[in-house]
């Protein structure tokens, strides 16, 4: 399936263009078993004009026809490509950035490679129970590999040491896996996985933001 870059998008951001939208279906918990827990996901990647995505994704847990049962949690993030700072770069804070893109072609985006394949990429993700997970990673065509950097527990977080991600674009789905070390030392677990659809518009779906969700009711 093509990507269609938005016009006014920033080079930088086009290794990760094929992200952008929102995204519904379900997933499994844990090794994703036939006995496993299912959820309802929606996640969407908006565009900000400054040089990251804004990450979003709400669960359920559901039936398997889709019926929601429960809300289950939610995530937020930033996503962007690992390099450098610039002038063009907001912060730290609320300081302004220069107008002027750090990058301001695909030329100037090929610099930014790892090897002929690669582009690294950076994620911060938090989630409610205070906590919060740095990711670094790659980029490789639309394949997307995460590992947890640093992981900042409160006093409400639970057993979490470190985690893993993978994301894949599949004949227009997006598949993705997430694997959790629970202790320092441990091995790591399936956590859960999912299988999303690439809805027409963020008004569309399920799940769209702002609209309220309420369990049982399970219509497009």
């Amino acid at each position: 399936m093509a990507t269609e870059l938005p016009y006014d998008l920033l080079p930088e951001l086009a290794p990760l263009s094929w992200l952008l939208g929102s995204w519904e279906g379900q997933g499994r918990l844990g090794a994703g078993e036939e006995d496993s827990e299912i959820f309802y996901q929606r996640i969407d990647f908006a565009e900000t004009g400054l040089p990251f995505l804004q990450y979003r994704s709400e669960t359920w847990l559901s039936e398997e026809d889709g019926t929601l049962i429960r809300p289950l949690t939610f995530e937020s993030g930033y996503w962007s490509i690992d390099r450098q700072r610039h002038a063009a770069d907001v912060g730290p804070g609320m300081k302004p950035a220069d107008p002027v893109p750090a990058y301001r072609s695909a030329e100037d985006v090929e610099r930014l490679r790892k090897n002929d394949t690669d582009f690294p990429i950076t994620a911060t993700i938090t989630h409610p129970g205070s906590m919060a997970e740095l990711y670094y990673g790659i980029v490789r065509g639309p394949q997307i590999q995460l590992q947890a950097d640093a992981v900042l527990h409160g006093t409400l977080s639970g057993h979490y040491h470190s985690a893993s991600r993978i994301y894949g674009l599949v004949n227009g789905q997006m598949f993705w896996r997430w694997d959790v070390v629970e202790a320092e030392g441990a091995e790591p677990k399936p956590h859960a996985s999912g299988i999303l659809d690439k809805m027409p518009s963020e008004n569309d779906g399920r799940l769209p933001p702002g609209k309220p969700h309420l369990p049982g009711k399970h219509d497009a």
